[in-house]
């Protein structure tokens, strides 16, 4: 019997055991395509975190009220403030602006992103003749003035008077109140029939967060007389740096009630 050489064997052996190996090549080594998706890539080699969905932060801010004017934030104007949505603001001012619980009331905190920041309460250097202690309210500026020593005031923005019912000249302060009822006069109740609710004749208007004259009431006198004119709060915050009420000086209501807590009775005022 005929015996090729053992070399001729192991070459045929050889060739028999790679054409096994390929013709199993098509199931063992197929190229994973789908590793070229730059989809795929990314989910498989980005790390992993637990990011929770974006939500606003949690705010102590009563729910508007029906019919109320929603507010918007006012961000930086940089690509990066706008991307990350950061609200301009003050520390100092969202402290004195912030939700106040007072007498039985809550009142909502000033959006003071939204107020021009000149309108909102600082120190300011004043020079003036005044004495420490007088309230100086310019028209012409929407400010009022709280006179202090050594060439300072405290400085709040206001709301006065449309063109024909403003004032000027010197009173003082006659008398104050804390969440006052509101009573038209009668010239307003006059022009506008549908206050007539609100005459003092029918009680006025109840003490609230609704209420024309706000947290505090400051009553203004000259000569001894009732000028009908007031310094009071408003719930109206965009009124504030405006010329829109009927002559009184419309404050924000955190800004009256520390007005209201820093002078007395019979505190002189000079409105220019």
């Amino acid at each position: 019997m005929f015996l090729p050489p053992v070399s001729l064997r192991r070459s045929f052996a050889l060739a028999t055991l790679l054409c096994a190996t390929t013709s199993l090549s098509g199931c063992l080594f197929v190229t994973d395509t789908t590793r070229m998706d730059p989809a795929v890539f990314v989910q498989e080699t980005a790390p992993v975190f637990g990011v929770p969905a974006y939500v606003d932060p949690p705010s102590n801010n009563p729910p508007p009220m029906p019919g109320a004017i929603p507010q918007k934030r006012q961000l930086y104007p940089t690509d990066f403030h706008q991307t990350y949505g950061l609200p301009v603001s003050n520390p100092v001012h969202r402290t004195m602006y912030e939700i106040m619980r007072d007498e039985g009331h809550t009142l909502p905190a000033i959006p003071t992103s939204r107020v021009d920041p000149r309108f909102l309460r600082q120190e300011v250097a004043y020079k003036t003749t005044e004495a420490p202690g007088t309230i100086v309210v310019d028209t012409r500026a929407h400010f009022l003035y709280l006179v202090q020593e050594n060439g300072k005031a405290m400085r709040y923005g206001v709301g006065l008077g449309k063109a024909g019912y403003g004032w000027t000249g010197r009173g003082i302060v006659q008398w104050k109140a804390k969440w006052p009822r509101w009573t038209p006069p009668d010239d307003m109740v006059a022009r506008q029939p549908e206050l007539r609710q609100f005459a003092a004749s029918e009680g006025g208007a109840t003490p609230g967060l609704n209420n024309p004259l706000g947290a505090r009431a400051m009553y203004i006198y000259r000569d001894g007389k009732d000028t009908l004119y007031r310094i009071h709060g408003t719930p109206d915050w965009q009124s504030v740096g405006k010329a829109t009420s009927s002559g009184c000086v419309r404050m924000f209501n955190q800004d009256v009630i520390d007005l209201y807590n820093r002078v007395p009775p019979k505190t002189t005022i000079v409105v220019i």
